[in-house]
């Protein structure tokens, strides 16, 4: 590797903790080094391009310019894991220029910040550069050690692939391929898909992915398991033949390390949304951050259908309207219907799926206007539901018309799905033409007052920041491949993993609160790998402004666990965690915005844990009553799911609570102000 030979640029975090130098080589070629408290957490890596029809942009590079600037604001989140956020960073802007031919510009913006970095290239308006076509950014991250690493398979079609823990230099993507019960499914190489975390064996904490995906590709990170590099590979086409077409001046999506000595600070940063711009729609106070229930988990038991052909329809008019009635009863806000609208019968396992869902004619036995006319009446919303088969091209010509409909009819939330392989074939849910698109429905869906909760979506990148209909996204692998009896579904350690690799990109609509884990009479070879202890938990650990109570409403009525789920919030003053590492276990608290409540969940692996939950972060001098729902003594997610007990103390910031979680199990914890 070729010798640093100019004296390094620096820029340092706001407390010093985090340093980054940019320096230049004598072949003219750029790269980076980042320290963590005095230590190298990234060693030298280099930044270059590949291009179409022109040469590289690689080396021959110098410094034209570079300036500094430092940024300390606080902004407010509409809805999230807390309301202010604070946007503290210092930043380096490093003008290059190539010394000979075409003379081209390029330039590299870096912020640091105490909780890691992020940095960007901006392309300048340029005569001899004003069509790119990028076949490859070639961005390093080369480590300083074989590091533990919790990570998924770098797919260009799909990020439900279980997470695996190994060394960085175990990392086999390619033996994830052709995986039988995925509905779509792209590995090309070794990569890994983003964010993708890290534990060095000295204790710290790194976590890798992007920020502000506009108009660019998806970024994979191509791993050396000889070097422990990786360098950045963006999702393709084979239609193109290349990865990424813009016109000058354009930026790239911003780059990001989160750096945390604790496990749970990468969960509490916000590193990822302040990276985004602000808020571009103002006030969006017509979506409301809520629970609901709906016509969906029934699909997977087997006890209805999506389609009408079967005689098992699940979205008849009855049927929404007592979802309606029981969420009306219980505290919920809002009604999913799956299935209602033409089009089920030929929607998976066939080539010609385009033309085929229509967006705004519901089947025969569901009277749309009727059940949201019954919903308004009961104080309840109606979750409109877009299936696209991965047919892009038939939904943007719906796009307007349906959103219409939706302003019409007074409904501010819809879920969109893309099950299947993208159509046109030869692009991928995660390239740059379908990034386009899932940005095409989110701000088609803004200017009709709809909320957007995407599902087989392309990973958030903190959008929500500029664009906060952007409400939920799947984007992994969800609780319905426990209905599925795949690979024994989702085992005990996927959500202790799930809270510090997905869910630091952003919200996630993982359909919790499963109380029949056995499924029984409908799935005997399936089940949930959890306690129901766990599933309340979850409520407070998984993280997003839409969460369903997923399971049949039979399966509530008399548990009186199903109190916590009437009692959890949604939307949060200030979110805190209390404890966790990757994979194994986390506890995380927050405050209702508005009022003074406190939530808990405690979530474990496979194997039970004695923990201790530290109180002092509730309000000094205010007595609390704390209503527990603990795993039974004899609880266990395989033998004994469903044993659970609810205890009831007051407490203060003084006290300490001890958990028990028994093994695939948790803890919920309501803490309800004592009126003085």
């Amino acid at each position: 590797m070729p010798v640093e030979t100019v004296a390094p640029l620096t820029v340092e975090s706001p407390s010093g903790n985090n340093i980054l130098m940019f320096f230049t080589n004598e072949e003219g070629e750029v790269g980076y080094t980042v320290a963590h408290s005095g230590k190298v957490v990234i060693d030298s890596s280099y930044l270059s391009f590949d291009f179409k029809d022109m040469d590289a942009i690689k080396s021959g590079l110098e410094v034209s310019n570079s300036s500094s600037k430092s940024v300390t604001e606080t902004w407010e989140m509409p809805w999230g894991e807390q309301r202010k956020v604070k946007n503290n960073f210092n930043e380096l802007t490093v003008d290059l220029k190539e010394q000979e031919g075409l003379e081209r510009k390029l330039t590299v913006i870096f912020r640091v910040y105490d909780d890691g970095l992020g940095f960007r290239y901006h392309f300048p308006n340029q005569p001899n550069m004003k069509e790119v076509i990028i076949t490859d950014e070639n961005t390093q991250f080369n480590l300083t050690g074989d590091h533990m690493v919790w990570w998924i398979p770098g797919d260009w079609d799909i990020y439900e692939h279980l997470y695996n823990e190994t060394k960085f230099s175990e990392i086999d993507a390619i033996s994830k391929r052709n995986h039988p019960n995925l509905a779509q499914t792209y590995i090309p190489e070794n990569a890994v898909n983003t964010p993708v975390t890290m534990k060095t064996d000295d204790g710290l904490y790194l976590s890798f992915h992007e920020a502000n995906l506009t108009d660019y590709s998806g970024m994979t990170l191509k791993v050396d398991t000889e070097t422990l590099g990786m360098e950045s590979e963006l999702v393709g086409s084979e239609i193109t033949g290349y990865k990424v077409k813009r016109n000058t001046p354009f930026s790239t999506p911003w780059r990001t390390i989160q750096i945390a000595d604790k496990a749970g600070d990468l969960i509490e940063s916000r590193l990822i949304v302040n990276l985004n711009e602000p808020n571009k729609l103002g006030d969006v106070s017509w979506f409301k951050p809520t629970k609901y229930v709906g016509i969906w988990w029934e699909m997977h038991l087997g006890k209805s259908t999506w389609d009408m052909a079967s005689g098992k329809h699940g979205a008849t008019t009855e049927n929404a309207k007592a979802f309606i009635d029981f969420a009306a009863a219980n505290n919920i806000g809002a009604v999913l219907v799956e299935g209602w609208n033409t089009g089920w019968e030929h929607w998976i396992g066939f080539e010609d799926r385009e033309g085929v869902f229509d967006f705004v004619t519901p089947y025969e036995d569901y009277d749309l206007k009727e059940v949201v006319r019954y919903g308004k009446e009961k104080g309840v919303e109606i979750i409109m539901h877009h299936e696209t088969s991965a047919a892009p091209r038939t939904y943007e010509q719906q796009l307007d018309t349906a959103y219409k409909l939706m302003e019409n009819l007074g409904m501010h939330a819809v879920k969109t799905g893309y099950v299947g392989k993208i159509i046109p074939k030869g692009e991928y849910h995660h390239g740059q033409w379908m990034v386009n698109h899932y940005r095409k429905v989110l701000e088609t869906a803004a200017k009709h007052k709809v909320a957007v909760n995407a599902h087989e979506p392309i990973k958030p990148t903190g959008i929500r920041r500029t664009l906060p209909n952007a409400i939920s996204r799947e984007g992994l692998r969800g609780q319905e491949f426990n209905a599925w009896s795949v690979e024994g579904g989702n085992p005990p350690s996927h959500l202790p993993t799930v809270a510090f690799t997905r869910m630091l990109a952003g919200p996630i609509d993982y359909t919790p609160g499963i109380f029949n884990i056995k499924l029984n009479p409908w799935k005997e070879n399936s089940q949930v790998n959890t306690t129901l202890a766990q599933q309340l938990a979850l409520y407070v650990v998984i993280y997003g402004p839409v969460q369903m109570a997923a399971d049949l409403p039979e399966n509530y009525e008399g548990n009186a666990a199903f109190q916590f789920i009437r009692d959890v919030g949604v939307d949060w003053e200030e979110s805190k965690v209390l404890n966790g590492e990757v994979g194994d276990y986390v506890t995380i608290a927050r405050r209702e915005r508005n009022t003074h409540k406190w939530f808990i969940g405690s979530i474990t692996d496979e194997n039970p844990r004695e923990l201790t939950v530290d109180l002092s972060f509730l309000d000094n001098g205010q007595s609390y009553t704390a209503t527990i729902y603990a795993d039974a003594a004899d609880a266990h997610w395989d033998d004994n799911p469903t044993a659970y007990e609810i205890t009831s103390k007051t407490v203060t910031s003084k006290d300490k609570l001890d958990l028990k979680l028994a093994p695939g199990g948790g803890a919920a914890i309501s803490l309800v102000p004592v009126a003085k």
